[in-house]
């Protein structure tokens, strides 16, 4: 594959006691870190910066008011960053910080100029790590995934990498969450099965979604909504959980990894 954007769920980079999910961050960025020696070019979407900030400024939770959650963005966001500075420095690679709010995906000049910085990262064969920038966006923090008030670009990170897919010309994007994937009923019900590949997404499946468990934004229905964006560009997506050994490696080697949305035919490119 020549070029993969692989988004990181706040429930991977945060154990769920609230404290950094170190040793699975850092296996993860050394499984980046060999897709790049492979050659694959590596565009990153992170999320937890909100998280690492309620973590270090000591809170029990996640805060309710806009400009609470602002502060804890603008806190976390450093750290985030260190986190993955660090953890690619060891390796030798070099990374570059990209915040993004819906005005440059709106705005021409703008979406222009971020497609230009991209490519140029990536030709310098820096990793992007990109976030949403919740310091100075409210838009996302304070009004949800579904809200009727206003016509959403992105509300979350899920659907952020999957614009950024699109706008990359990506081959693929990989979602890693703590779920295993789509499964075909409530996966706290035992008898629920994991679906191996999903062609279509239609009513049925996105009634297979379900919440997030509260710290990150985005849900199933979220992650389902990007795999249809994906899907209509003609790009395949795989939604699986992060704490599986060597998935990154192993899904862009093709293997059967949580749930692979594709076009009937589509195979993926080795």
């Amino acid at each position: 594959m020549r070029r993969i954007v692989v988004k990181l769920g706040t429930n991977v980079i945060m154990r769920a006691d609230g404290k950094v999910a170190l040793g699975l961050v850092c296996g993860l960025v050394e499984q980046i870190a060999a897709l790049r020696e492979q050659g694959v070019e590596v565009l990153v979407v992170s999320s937890g910066a909100i998280a690492l900030g309620v973590e270090r400024l000591g809170l029990s939770e996640k805060p309710k008011a806009v400009e609470q959650a602002q502060a804890c963005a603008a806190v976390g966001q450093s750290r985030l960053m260190n986190l993955y500075e660090d953890a690619f420095d060891r390796l030798g690679c070099r990374v570059a910080q990209v915040l993004l709010t819906e005005e440059d995906f709106r705005d021409p000049v703008r979406h222009a100029n971020l497609r230009a910085t991209l490519r140029a990262l990536l030709s310098l064969g820096v990793i992007p790590i990109v976030n949403e920038n919740d310091t100075v966006s409210t838009m996302e923090i304070d009004r949800p995934a579904e809200s009727p008030q206003r016509e959403r670009i992105f509300g979350d990170n899920d659907k952020l990498s999957a614009l950024l897919m699109k706008h990359v010309d990506a081959d693929m994007l990989v979602l890693l969450s703590d779920v295993d994937g789509l499964y075909d009923r409530n996966p706290a019900d035992p008898s629920a099965m994991l679906l191996p590949e999903v062609h279509t997404i239609d009513a049925s499946i996105l009634a297979l979604a379900h919440g997030g468990n509260g710290r990150g934004r985005g849900g199933m229905t979220s992650k389902l909504e990007s795999a249809r964006i994906a899907l209509e560009a003609g790009k395949p997506v795989v939604i699986a959980n992060g704490r599986t050994p060597r998935v990154l490696e192993r899904i862009v080697a093709g293997e059967a990894v949580g749930t692979r949305f594709a076009t009937a035919g589509h195979e993926v490119l080795r």
